[in-house]
């Protein structure tokens, strides 16, 4: 079975084809730039093994259909294809936000679409761009299963106490104000891989799931179950992103309109873009942010100080929420690659039984591994997470 996996964001799509059979990808790709002057189209077939080609074209793409129409025709029709477009049985869509409706993967209807439009209110940023791939590809492969996992599914698990606000309650009623979440495929993803590699069921663990890139969320995961997450109604909420403020008074909305004069549009764009690591020292690429560290830039420890507190905070707040952690895991782009951040995020917590091997920690690698020490209560491990694969993997089980 192959299932194509799609991404499809504001000015781009990622794609990936993968053969179920063995979980291998045949392709992976990115589009960019659509809508702009010049787009781009880079496609990998057979990434990583001595079959690779590589294919790049620079082009106009003035539409997300357009650009996925160029990336079948090379997946299916161009002279390195590798399937016919019949031989593709399901395509899985990421999609941000499914509110309360839609908290498991479902094949798409036509009678879901005005259900699903409505949850573009809860991420106005992702979820539109996400739907309308998912309308794209419908067209071009009329009468293929077309799957949506949603990243809100895996936290729909938390209890009322944890994603309620102590808000009007009609405001949850009647607009369904509540906690979400966000990142959800790959916190599912990372926290049954950790119990794999621990030779127990998930069921059984209790974990701190970190996935900590430009945009950065955190998981308190219970027998296997989400008991809480750190973003909210919105991917906003919580730990300190690259450009997202995350947590915030709330009456700094009002503060700044009163004191600046900005309306409600501007300090939210303020808070999405202009916040986070690049309001606190005006970059967000963690590693010119180490760069400029080294080279005594105050601002920048104060980014990387701010960033790494926060996340310890809610460390300790998981840990009263599980009472148990056997383990610790980071994911995604920084939580990954970043050895200082993984390093001074823990830093302090030895007294709660968590000790960072520095020798396991410095190690660079794509695969995962365990970075605490022999004596550390509890685990800590680096995980790369793979949520096209964990897109696929719903899809074909969903569609079985």
């Amino acid at each position: 079975m192959k299932v194509l996996v799609i991404n499809s964001g504001s000015s781009s799509i990622k794609y990936q084809l993968i053969d179920m059979s063995d979980e291998s990808v045949m392709v992976t790709g990115l589009v960019e730039r659509i809508g702009e002057d010049m787009g781009s189209l880079t496609s990998k077939t057979f990434p990583g093994t001595d079959r690779e080609v590589k294919t790049e074209i620079e082009k106009p793409i003035p539409t997300h259909g357009v650009g996925l129409e160029m990336s079948i025709d090379l997946i299916c029709k161009g002279e390195n294809a590798v399937c016919a477009m019949d031989e593709i049985d399901v395509v899985g869509h990421r999609v941000v936000a499914g509110g309360e409706k839609f908290n498991v993967p479902v094949v798409i209807t036509e009678d879901m679409w005005p259900d699903l439009t409505e949850t573009e209110r809860l991420a106005p940023l992702h979820n539109p761009a996400n739907l309308g791939g998912a309308k794209d590809a419908t067209k071009l492969f009329p009468g293929v299963p077309q799957v949506l996992v949603f990243d809100t599914a895996f936290h729909q698990t938390i209890p009322p106490h944890a994603f309620m606000y102590a808000l009007p309650y009609e405001y949850y009623e009647e607009d369904h104000i509540r906690r979400y979440g966000a990142h959800g495929t790959s916190h599912k993803y990372v926290a049954n891989e950790c119990a794999r590699l621990m030779g127990k069921p998930v069921e059984e663990m209790n974990l701190i799931t970190i996935h900590m890139g430009n945009g950065a969320s955190m998981s308190a995961v219970k027998n296997g179950l989400c008991a809480d997450t750190s973003m909210g109604l919105t991917p906003l909420e919580g730990l300190v992103m690259g450009t997202r403020s995350g947590d915030v008074d709330p009456a700094v909305h009002n503060y700044l309109a009163v004191n600046r004069g900005l309306d409600i549009a501007a300090i939210d764009n303020i808070l999405h873009k202009e916040s986070g690591l690049k309001g606190l020292c005006g970059m967000n690429d963690m590693r010119d942010i180490h760069a400029a560290v080294e080279k005594g830039d105050e601002r920048a420890k104060l980014a990387l100080n701010v960033q790494t507190y926060r996340t310890r905070k809610y460390i300790g707040s998981y840990m009263a929420v599980l009472g148990r952690v056997d383990a610790i895991v980071f994911t995604a782009g920084i939580g990954e690659n970043d050895d200082i951040v993984r390093a001074e995020t823990i830093e302090g917590l030895e007294p709660f039984g968590m000790k960072i091997d520095p020798e396991a920690n410095g190690i660079r690698s794509k695969e995962a591994r365990r970075i605490s020490t022999a004596d550390s209560d509890v685990a800590i491990w680096v995980i790369p997470t793979n949520e096209e694969l964990a897109i696929a993997r719903e899809a074909v089980a969903l569609i079985k």
